[in-house]
């Protein structure tokens, strides 16, 4: 199989999230993709297949298949731009969630945007909440309480931290043993810690020790959620925020949300795709 590999949400040449994307006639056996992502190393590989005129898709991680996945939609958007032409391209997820990605290339650049399933949000009980505060090193009194903790979703499920320091956010640390153990004992996809510089500006880590990786650099599945997520709040986000992610591990990288007012739509996120 041929693997494509992509850095989705660059900053301009440099940063991005690296995935990877295999476009094949049919899905290769389970344990063929999910040994083919761990080899990749990558935090999320796509594979994708074209039937009755949408695109099938599923990611891997190099531990375990996630339900959704931002950054390899955005990068599959770009590659099927470049293979197909500038067009939106309908997706259907694999437990038959439906999402679409619109990609775009003039030149040598490339952008995609991607259009999540709607989005979900609910409280996160005390409990939890505690053993993942104790994870971090973190308290109560550490958290921006503006923007409650909550599980949110957006075809993947994560658990959202807003902190009300930039300097705790740039020191975060945790053990990654116990934190795999905490996040899939609920199911997670990552911890999305946040911290607003203003209402419509954020800095972003994410945690997805469930998938193997210690930090993923740009989660666009993750933005998705949290914009559904400010919508349902009534945050003053003033219809777009951007996210930016990355920075502290040296891997720059800017997310564009777009999250409109209709409760029921799904989340646009975009970003400018680089090829390594």
């Amino acid at each position: 199989m041929s693997i494509e590999r992509l850095a989705a949400f660059s900053d301009g040449a440099r940063g991005g999230n690296p995935a990877g994307v295999v476009i094949a006639d049919s899905f290769p056996d389970d344990r063929v993709m999910q040994n083919l992502a761990a080899e990749v190393g990558y935090s999320e590989t796509v594979f994708a297949v074209l039937r009755d005129g949408e695109w099938s898709v599923r990611y891997f991680a190099p531990a375990m298949e996630v339900p959704f996945c931002g950054h390899a939609t955005v990068a599959l958007g770009a590659v099927l731009a470049e293979r197909l032409g500038d067009s939106s391209f309908p997706l259907r997820l694999r437990k038959g969630g439906r999402a679409s990605v619109e990609g775009c290339v003039c030149g040598d650049i490339a952008s995609a945007t991607l259009r999540s399933p709607p989005p979900t949000s609910r409280p996160v009980p005390l409990s939890y909440l505690s053993e993942c505060l104790e994870l971090f090193g973190w308290s109560m009194a550490d958290l921006d309480l503006r923007l409650p903790p909550a599980f949110i979703n957006a075809g993947a499920d994560h658990l959202l931290l807003a902190l009300d320091n930039r300097r705790l956010l740039s020191e975060m640390r945790y053990d990654q043993k116990a934190g795999k153990t905490l996040m899939n004992a609920v199911g997670l996809a990552t911890i999305s810690v946040v911290f607003a510089e203003s209402p419509t500006y954020f800095h972003a880590r994410n945690p997805f020790a469930s998938g193997g990786v210690y930090e993923d650099p740009a989660t666009g599945a993750a933005a998705a959620a949290f914009g559904g997520y400010l919508r349902k709040i009534a945050w003053p986000h003033g219809g777009s925020i951007t996210i930016v992610q990355g920075e502290d591990m040296g891997v720059p990288c800017r997310l564009f949300v777009d999250i409109g007012d209709d409760a029921q739509a799904g989340i646009l996120v975009g970003g400018s795709v680089r090829r390594l």
